[in-house]
């Protein structure tokens, strides 16, 4: 596939997409070819480029209700399928530490966008955090969704919060991952058809396996190096916003500041919130409170650096 040039961004025909995309107004859907990957890319609005990461086991659906909002105050939001997810194909199913920042950062190359407002939630904050550090200049504000800063203090406490991961490690393939939706993780019962919209695309083999892929290849091995203290012997200069819900059971605001002390210490400007009614999967639980959050922050947090890049 061509991955310069016009060639390299294509509008798709939904109608041949299997499994369907999940329906969601007001978006275009376009392919967008880099070396070894075809990207799926859900766009809406126009303006200064904000780009929104999905958890997992999600993809660009997560931001349904998040992105239309922010879109509405002058935005062109992005939605990436990161890779292993959603209805992105890779040629390569090996999957790296940095796999998924190499991506990101191909795909704002051939999209022409030199810096953005970056939105992550759960494993994407991973690569957002990444990019963050890595890349500092490609990043107006960030908002991380669900996970602690990288500068985090390990400890017994914190446990917890990595439970699931030994199920996804181990995951066999076909395995239902709906389990993932229930209340232990949500403060709103999450409707049948909405879990179903979420693990629409985990049909396709490829995504399946990506479930270990993704968390042997990326998840454990970040996790290793935050314990290991490798982010807070890094500043984090990206001004950024930490937000939880205040119903999530691992990492709730009583947590978040015992690993989380002194701040200052390791970020030029870092700031907590908390989401009332939340829950770990805090768009769907309450997305309109994140995109105000969000919004809120650019306007805040942007500052007066270069002039940000019209997105395509």
């Amino acid at each position: 596939m061509d991955v310069s040039g016009p060639r390299a961004i294509r509008p798709v025909d939904l109608s041949a997409w299997s499994p369907p995309l999940p329906e969601a107004p007001g978006f275009e859907h376009h392919v967008v070819g880099t070396p070894g990957l075809r990207t799926h890319l859900a766009a809406i609005g126009e303006g200064d480029p904000v780009v929104l990461l999905h958890g997992f086991p999600q993809h660009w659906w997560q931001w349904r209700a998040v992105a239309p909002a922010i879109a509405a105050r002058g935005h062109r939001v992005l939605c990436p399928d990161l890779r292993g997810a959603g209805w992105t194909v890779a040629d390569d199913p090996r999957v790296g530490r940095e796999t998924r920042l190499g991506d990101l950062l191909a795909l704002l190359d051939v999209l022409q966008v030199e810096r953005v407002h970056l939105v992550s939630h759960d494993l994407g904050a991973i690569t957002a955090m990444q990019l963050s550090y890595d890349h500092p200049e490609r990043v107006r504000t960030a908002v991380q969704l669900s996970v602690p800063p990288g500068f985090m203090t390990m400890n017994p406490r914190v446990a917890p919060g990595f439970r699931h991961l030994p199920s996804f490690i181990w995951h066999r393939p076909g395995a239902s991952l709906a389990g993932i939706f229930s209340t232990r993780y949500v403060a709103q019962p999450m409707a049948a058809t909405t879990v179903e919209a979420h693990l629409a695309p985990m049909r396709r083999p490829d995504v399946d396996a990506a479930v270990r892929t993704l968390t042997r290849g990326i998840a454990v091995p970040e996790g290793m190096r935050m314990a290991r203290g490798v982010y807070r012997r890094r500043r984090l200069t990206v001004p950024t916003l930490f937000v939880f819900g205040r119903r999530d059971r691992y990492w709730n605001e009583a947590i978040i500041g015992r690993v989380c002390r002194h701040p200052e210490r390791y970020a030029d400007r870092a700031e907590f919130a908390y989401v009332e009614d939340a829950a770990h999967f805090v768009t769907d639980d309450a997305p309109a409170a994140v995109a105000d959050l969000a919004l809120d922050w650019f306007r805040r947090a942007a500052g007066a650096g270069a002039s940000p890049t019209p997105a395509p």
